[in-house]
């Protein structure tokens, strides 16, 4: 098991029924890198790579 694994199987089990939007999300995500800076990077990769529905295009020309 990869360490990140650990912090999605909690995220399912935790919060796993509830129902969210995109909008809550992404709003989510702006305060854990308004408070996380370092990780802006890696945040806006997964952010693009979700609302490119999965894939990797155009991913490398940012």
């Amino acid at each position: 098991m990869y360490f990140t694994d650990r912090g999605l199987e909690e995220l399912a089990d935790r919060r796993g029924e509830e129902q969210v939007t995109l909008a809550w999300l992404a709003d989510q995500m702006q305060a854990f890198v308004d408070q996380h800076p370092d990780f802006e990077v890696p945040v806006e990769r997964l952010a693009t790579w979700l609302a490119r529905g999965g894939t990797d295009d155009d991913l490398d020309e940012e």
